[in-house]
């Protein structure tokens, strides 16, 4: 019984010893690694440089004719003949479309005999009175008469010349479905008729800030149909009342479209210069770190350890170092933020994978997919 014991004390303290090394030879293995190198964190950096802004009022607003109207028919009758194209720039006062008007020339040249005789018999009258033949009331009646047949004359051509639709301004044709022999009756519609150049947009601006607008002021405009094209004009009206729901007031600018791209109704994104030019310290917004205690951004600076120093990348250029700084900001423009104090000029600063980093961690930076730093970022689709 003793010699069984024996063994199994044995066999127990040698399970306990392996397991034992096998825990030191982890714990060995884990300080070694500790002690190793670690590889260095891949970030995004740009350097930190001065640009001159522009202060700009920004909003949406739409495009609006400067004349625009739907041409009517006035009287009713059949449509005899189009003398337009549909998209077609016409002048002021160009035939458009003429309706049957038979019967009514008919009626007036029966209203224009009718006005030669009233004009011949009062002449004829008039002879008579100056030989003392007839009474002068005789020719006051026909002398009536003669202006009451010329009226009933213009009466006719104008109902003629209603007939007649032509253009009431210069501009460009829509799209019309009036064809020849098609019935028309009051008020249905022939054409679309615009005036688009120039041509005017109107936009909202915040009450706040209609102190910083002002008749003649340059406005750029934008349309995404034309995404990498401006358009120049400036303010031509101000609305004299405020929304009271908005609390906005509604700005009208006219705008150069020689080329007539923008036609009414289109979306457009508006910029008003707004004071003198000011030069800020910029970096993209992904670049600060807003925290309750402060913005912070990472610094690349050259590593303070020399065992640091001496560690390169795959391409041979030495790594950098994380350096935490805290900045203040000021405005913002597109994907850029205004730096106005923590960073100097030249600086490296990360401007993604800030998330990874803490003070003294070693950087390498990859800039292949940078990250947005528009000054007038548009809107992408994927």
């Amino acid at each position: 019984m003793g010699k069984r014991m024996a063994i199994m004390v044995v066999a127990v303290l040698l399970l306990v010893g392996a397991i034992a090394g096998i825990k030191v030879l982890g714990i060995m293995k884990m300080i070694a690694a500790s002690k190793a190198p670690r590889p260095p964190v891949v970030v995004t950096a740009m350097k930190a440089e001065y640009q001159n802004w522009q202060p700009r009022l920004t909003a949406v607003g739409s495009m609006r004719a400067v004349r625009g109207v739907d041409v009517t028919t006035e009287i009713a009758g059949m449509t005899r003949s189009v003398h337009f194209k549909s998209g077609q720039d016409v002048k002021a006062g160009a035939l458009l479309v003429q309706l049957n008007a038979d019967a009514d020339i008919a009626q007036l040249h029966v209203l224009q005999a009718a006005a030669d005789l009233a004009r011949t018999t009062l002449a004829r009258d008039q002879a008579q009175l100056a030989a003392e033949a007839i009474a002068k009331a005789q020719v006051d009646s026909d002398s009536a008469d003669l202006k009451s047949k010329l009226a009933q004359v213009a009466g006719q051509q104008a109902i003629i010349d209603k007939k007649t639709i032509r253009a009431p301004f210069a501009g460009r044709l829509g799209i019309t479905l009036v064809n020849p022999g098609q019935y028309l009756n009051p008020g249905d519609k022939v054409v679309t008729l615009q005036t688009i150049d120039p041509i005017y947009v109107d936009f909202y601006l915040p009450q706040q800030q209609i102190n910083q607008v002002a008749l003649g002021q340059k406005v750029e405009v934008t349309n995404d149909a034309f995404p990498n094209k401006a358009f120049a004009g400036k303010i031509t009206a101000i609305d004299p009342k405020v929304d009271t729901s908005t609390r906005n007031v509604e700005v009208e600018a006219t705008i150069k479209n020689g080329k007539k791209l923008l036609l009414p109704g289109m979306f457009a994104r508006t910029a008003v210069a707004s004071g003198a030019q000011k030069r800020y310290l910029t970096l993209p917004q992904t670049a600060i770190a807003y925290n309750p205690y402060g913005s912070t951004v990472f610094v690349a600076v050259t590593p303070t350890k020399p065992e640091d120093k001496a560690r390169k990348d795959e391409n041979g250029k030495p790594l950098l170092q994380a350096k935490q700084v805290f900045v203040t900001t000021g405005p913002t423009r597109g994907d850029q933020v205004a730096i106005l104090k923590g960073v100097k000029e030249g600086a490296l600063v990360v401007t993604s994978g800030q998330l990874k980093l803490k003070n003294g961690t070693l950087l390498r930076v990859d800039n292949s997919h940078p990250p947005a730093d528009e000054a007038h970022p548009t809107p992408q689709e994927h």
